[in-house]
């Protein structure tokens, strides 16, 4: 068990989340913690950062902007709905690379992904703005086919909050 600095200067023990709803203790001093809040509604997920590549057709630049200028109101609400925040798409003009960014708070991300493909309109986005690009990912067919994804991921190597 980790131990934390404690200003009684006696060290503390950090309890880790067992899925009962009481932090999970390894030794007897730690007896004097509280337990762990249950998970309920209003606890908020952290988050985990995503980035994904894929190439922008160089013929479709000035579309690609515009549609982006001008997101479908049920495109924006369905991200929001399936639980992803902090939404950004950055253009390379000398690769034509997208770099897009996102966090995701939710608890099941192949549920929330699933009901964005269920939503018609944004197939429709899908399908208009995959015209514009190019997948890096061999076998990809399209947004809406899923896997394999038409977006590359791309690894995190550093964050600083």
């Amino acid at each position: 068990m980790a131990q934390l600095w404690s200003p009684s200067g006696k060290p503390a023990v950090a309890g880790l989340w067992n899925g009962t709803g009481r932090a999970a203790r390894s030794n007897s001093t730690a007896s004097s913690l509280e337990p762990l809040s249950p998970v309920t509604s209003r606890t908020r997920h952290p988050g985990r950062r995503f980035g994904q590549i894929v190439k922008l057709k160089p013929e479709f630049i000035g579309e690609y902007k515009e549609v982006h200028a001008a997101v479908w109101p049920e495109v924006q609400k369905q991200i929001k709905d399936c639980n992803i925040q902090d939404y950004s798409i950055f253009h390379d003009p000398g690769t034509g690379i997208l770099f897009a960014s996102f966090k995701y708070v939710g608890y099941d991300y192949e549920g929330d992904m699933e009901k964005m493909r269920e939503n018609p309109k944004v197939r429709e986005w899908w399908k208009m703005t995959d015209f514009f690009q190019e997948s890096l990912v061999p076998g990809a067919k399209s947004s809406e086919s899923g896997e394999p994804s038409w977006w590359q991921p791309v690894e995190e190597v550093f964050y600083q909050a």
